[in-house]
């Protein structure tokens, strides 16, 4: 059976939801794969949101295995010298301490879900892993507020959401799904209207986040990001697609390609419930499950050091 790793911080209900969605589906049979472990960076007692993503994974009967990264970061940076070319030495020995502790299970996709960390060169060689960014292939990048201001700069029809192979090179990996949908047409015509003619620095300072048009966008998106990490799941687990030992993203016939397309199965699981609504209507791979908008599940921004600062 395909087997899953799962990385998370396990920093929020987010976390928490991704992981059941996923469970889920795989218990229902619509995901034909199985969670082989589950990796957390931060031990029990140390946060209480992540308790309480410990007590979930426990209660799934997954695997655990933790390490506080900061725990290590005190024994370690003590101890390491030197600087990696991205990351310090110390983050980097962190990296290979996660390996040795993973030894013992296989996987054949990893995914970070929440994970708080930068990737080293030497994890990324040795797992298949990806993680989600808000935008389409060849879109904007930064985090999602950023891909957003950008869109609406350049005047954009068109954004998405796509999963991509983690690479040493930070969010560079190339796409392996991803979905489209259009920012024109209802109801985002009469948004573009509202800031026409206006200068995008006079947006940012007058309104900011929001603004209607910027809104809209991140519901559009947000509302697609869990259910193409779940829908990504399935095609990897059906042979849709895979990741080659040369970390090339092919087709179930072996063909390169530049992310599969999953917009198709993702537009038939977001269903708007009306246009004063902030929630979307996640129809589940054979049922249907409401979620509204939280923070993004990936995409976050990361301090030089390689740490996101704890919850």
């Amino acid at each position: 059976m395909f087997q899953l790793g799962w990385f998370s911080t396990g920093r929020d209900k987010a976390a928490r939801d991704l992981l059941t969605a996923v469970q889920d589906s795989i218990q229902r049979g619509e995901i034909k794969a199985e969670i082989a472990f589950v990796f957390c960076s931060r031990e029990p007692g140390e946060v209480a949101e992540t308790d309480l993503f410990l007590k979930l994974v426990e209660s799934c009967r997954i695997p655990l295995v933790t390490f506080s990264y900061e725990e290590s970061r005190t024994m370690m940076s003590a101890t390491s010298s030197g600087q990696g070319k991205d990351l310090p030495a110390w983050r980097l020995d962190y990296d290979r301490e996660v390996m040795q502790r993973l030894q013992s299970f296989h996987s054949d996709l990893c995914v970070l879900a929440g994970y708080m960390l930068i990737v080293g060169p030497e994890m990324c060689l040795r797992y298949n892993m990806i993680n989600l960014h808000p935008a389409a292939p060849g879109g904007p990048a930064g985090i999602w507020q950023e891909v957003i201001w950008q869109l609406i700069e350049q005047k954009a029809e068109r954004t998405g959401v796509m999963m991509h192979l983690v690479t040493p090179e930070l969010d560079k990996g190339p796409p392996v799904t991803y979905c489209t949908f259009s920012i024109r047409g209802k109801p985002f015509d009469g948004l573009w209207q509202e800031i026409a003619g206006r200068p995008i620095a006079e947006i940012k300072r007058q309104e900011g986040e929001a603004n209607h048009l910027f809104q809209a966008i991140r519901r559009h998106g947000l509302a697609r990001e869990l259910p193409l990490i779940v829908y990504t799941i399935k095609a990897f687990s059906e042979g849709k697609v895979r990741i080659t030992t040369d970390k090339k993203v092919v087709d179930a016939r072996g063909n390169s390609v530049s992310g599969y397309d999953l917009t198709a199965e993702i537009d038939r699981q977001v269903i708007p419930l009306g246009p004063h609504h902030t929630s979307y209507g996640f129809g589940q791979v054979g049922g249907g499950a409401m979620f509204s908008s939280r923070d993004h599940l990936g995409g976050v921004p990361y301090p030089p050091d390689g740490v996101t600062p704890p919850a």
